[in-house]
């Protein structure tokens, strides 16, 4: 879903008036990191799962079992994964070395990428990605489109970028253990854990850095440094305006690396203000497809998945997304 948007603009009134008409009905919307929930569930489940025809779907089976996970842990309205296209965004177009020097991907967690985007249509949620941008992008513009309307949202993701959407409306969550010790961080926690505001983020990045984005920062000021120095003076503008109250040693480090300080806090500021290729109303989950979903986990041999799923079905939550599913007497009797 979603093609290359040729131009970015601001979210007008009118549009956010419907936004708003479109979402009354919906409380809690959930918003994924698809690329990082997938690669973690392709470090988390064995290499070796396969399916009796020789096929690998460690990261499959993980994808789909998080996705179980956060429906029945966060009971979401709304849904959408944003994924990454691939392509050389804008922020490569500015920085040639954006993210060079991560970790090769080895080749079988590429192979499984067109099965979790099948088990994902098969769950019947919108899935979202594009040239231009990061799924982190679609992720902010999301947020605040689902805040401005009233809702609720949280934001199932592991890059720290996202910790700048944090609001009253608006948490971060962070998985571990696949998603059963998830961190939900809002403000306060955000503050408490890395000593500055959300709002604060892309300054604090832009004077630590941050090595998984391969952003310098500013040489010698680490995290803690970085959010001391916007603790007492709340910007990088306002510190840079005031470099004569900071110690001389320090005053030189700030010198020495102010336009990457600049140019690393514009790198990872995210865009918030994307066109909606998607709107809020078509995120709902309403009548997913239980039998689609049934037999897709039944194709890759996900039996464990299937239990879980039946379990889903039967609560509240589950009888009010899905679709009422009815299997032959064999099949269930194959499960249990």
């Amino acid at each position: 879903m979603g093609g290359v948007l040729e131009q970015v603009s601001l979210i007008d009134e009118k549009e956010w008036c419907s936004l708003w008409s479109e979402a009354t009905f919906m409380d809690h919307l959930v918003l994924i990191d698809g690329h990082h929930l997938m690669y973690r569930a392709y470090w988390a489940i064995p290499r070796t799962l396969r399916t009796h025809s020789g096929l690998q779907v460690n990261a499959v089976f993980g994808m789909a079992s998080m996705l179980l996970t956060i429906l029945k842990h966060e009971s979401p309205d709304a849904l959408l994964l944003c994924f990454d296209a691939g392509g050389e965004t804008f922020r490569h177009q500015e920085h040639a070395a954006y993210k060079e020097g991560r970790p090769e991907t080895p080749d079988d967690f590429y192979q499984q990428i067109p099965l979790i985007l099948e088990i994902v249509d098969a769950f019947g949620f919108s899935r979202i990605s594009d040239l231009q941008y990061e799924a982190d992008d679609f992720l902010g513009t999301y947020a605040l489109a689902g805040e401005r309307a009233g809702m609720r949202v949280s934001v199932v993701t592991g890059d720290r970028d996202a910790l700048q959407l944090a609001s009253d409306a608006v948490r971060i969550i962070i998985p571990h253990k696949g998603y059963q010790e998830a961190e939900s961080l809002g403000p306060l926690e955000i503050e408490k854990k890395y000593g500055v505001r959300p709002d604060q983020i892309s300054a604090w990045k832009g004077l630590a850095g941050d090595p998984s984005d391969n952003l310098p920062g500013v040489r010698g000021i680490g995290p803690k440094g970085a959010a001391k120095l916007l603790q007492k003076f709340g910007t990088i503008e306002a510190l840079y305006g005031h470099l004569s109250d900071v110690p001389p040693s320090l005053r030189q480090k700030l010198e020495d690396g102010m336009e990457q300080a600049f140019f690393c806090q514009r790198m990872a500021q995210l865009v918030s203000d994307i066109p909606l290729p998607l709107s809020l109303d078509a995120l709902s989950l309403r009548a997913l497809p239980s039998a689609r979903l049934f037999s897709t986990f039944q194709r890759f041999e996900f039996t464990l998945l299937l239990r879980r799923f039946l379990e889903l079905l039967v609560t509240s939550y589950g009888s009010r997304v899905f679709q009422k599913l009815r299997i032959g007497s064999e099949q269930q009797l194959s499960l249990f």
